[in-house]
């Protein structure tokens, strides 16, 4: 075999039968063999001492046409949604491809050493040059070796109330996006939103496209957009390849409404993302108190049976100066704004940031069992609520089959944050 991991430690949920630390075997590119004690050689061996081994992590909802761009033009001094989409639009007419490609190549380098491997993001197609569609269609060819990166054609300005919006997401489907995206509650009116939900999901069936929307980002409880979405999704057949993503109106939602529309969403196969870091920070703003938290209502949807993941959404952009591509402190800051401190709540917090992630973007060969991919990553914890508690150090980062990514461990020390991994080399300049 090419590698094999002794004495891992699997997740609770992805092993339930299992008790006791595992070998597992790599050939080729994939997991050949997941067993104990496992008869056989490879030309590497690493051995996980008890340790965490998982599948990589998975971020469904990011932006990162806007990475790394903290600063310019200038500093959302107010550090509001409006004042972000603002200076976005500031932003724009002097964005370069060249510097849209290394912000993003450069993130792409954090992400590999916390151990994120998968990634949607977010393109606004709203500028007629589509300078970021290309310059991340560029990055995607890039990465690919290593990382799974998913695009989103994004009317950031709103595909009815921006001239030419429409247009400019089909051709950038046509280029190479992968996702059909939205933008409701920003269009001028409820009765515009609704019908941009129905005009791109249309589409999204015509082309056999996945959909995600943002929908409903607001404190506004009447902001009905995710209930057109559910329904659009029956209507079309679009079952399983529909996400809401942000949904952080239900926050603020009567009770006896959302209990309608939980089941709606339940029947439709409708999945939803929460962004923890933003929503908390964003939603709520004009509040004084009592003061709504803003996210929206996980603890609430997965018990409905609804596939609810955490996304980082941003990261040192015009919206957030803050972030690192860690994924596990977005499941941290879920848990707390959620109060889902119970063991169950711990364990749906770390999912939220991995299997439940893969299956929005159609991961099929995600997991730790013969026949997935190698994507797996090493965590100086024993289980994930101790990885999440330390924020815990990425021992070893494997994507296709090889060791991309390693770090010290930081266990013994009691870290509460684990040290900063070391990427072994700048993937994407090989």
């Amino acid at each position: 075999m090419d590698l094999i991991i002794r004495r891992a430690m699997l997740p609770p949920r992805l092993a339930p039968q299992t008790r006791h630390a595992v070998d597992i075997g790599i050939e080729a590119g994939r997991i050949v063999a997941v067993e104990a004690n496992l008869a056989a050689v490879a030309r590497e061996e690493i051995d996980a001492a008890g340790s965490l081994v998982t599948p990589p992590f998975v971020d469904p909802h990011f932006h990162m046409d806007a990475t790394l761009s903290y600063g310019l033009p200038r500093v959302n001094a107010s550090g509001t949604l409006l004042e972000g989409i603002a200076l976005w639009g500031e932003l724009k007419p002097q964005l370069t491809q060249e510097a849209l490609i290394e912000r993003a190549l450069q993130y792409c380098d954090w992400a590999v050493a916390r151990g994120l491997l998968a990634i949607r993001s977010h393109v606004d197609v709203c500028d007629p040059r589509l300078l970021a569609v290309e310059a991340l269609i560029e990055v995607k060819r890039r990465v690919a070796p290593y990382l799974d990166l998913q695009l989103v054609a994004f009317p950031q300005d709103g595909v009815l109330r921006s001239p030419g919006a429409f247009e400019n997401l089909k051709r950038s489907i046509a280029m190479g996006v992968d996702v059909v995206g939205g933008i409701p509650h920003f269009e001028r009116t409820m009765a515009d939103g609704a019908q941009s939900v129905r005009m791109l999901c249309e589409f999204a069936a015509e082309q056999g496209l996945r959909v995600d929307m943002h929908c409903d980002e607001s404190d506004d409880p009447l902001s009905r957009h995710i209930e057109t979405l559910a329904a659009e999704t029956l209507r079309l057949g679009l079952q399983g390849r529909v996400t809401g993503s942000h949904l952080t109106s239900m926050h603020s939602m009567d009770n006896y409404y959302v209990s309608k529309l939980l089941p709606l969403m339940r029947e439709s196969g409708v999945s939803a993302i929460a962004n923890p870091l933003i929503n908390i920070t964003l939603q709520g703003r004009s509040d004084t108190y009592p003061k709504r938290r803003g996210m929206t209502r996980v603890p609430e949807m997965i018990a409905a049976g609804i596939n609810v993941a955490f996304g980082h959404d941003c990261v040192m952009d015009p919206w957030y100066s803050l972030g690192s591509g860690d994924m596990l402190e977005v499941a941290h800051m879920g848990l707390h704004v959620a109060q889902m401190t119970g063991v169950q709540g711990m364990h749906d917090c770390f999912d939220a940031v991995t299997v439940n992630g893969a299956r929005i973007l159609g991961l099929d060969d995600y997991g730790v069992a013969p026949g997935c991919a190698a994507n797996l990553v090493l965590l100086d914890a024993g289980d994930p609520v101790e990885a999440i508690r330390l924020r815990a150090a990425r021992l070893a980062v494997i994507s296709r089959g090889k060791v991309v990514s390693r770090a010290p461990a930081a266990r013994a020390a009691l870290s509460l944050e684990g040290r900063p991994a070391e990427v072994d080399f700048k993937l994407h300049r090989d």
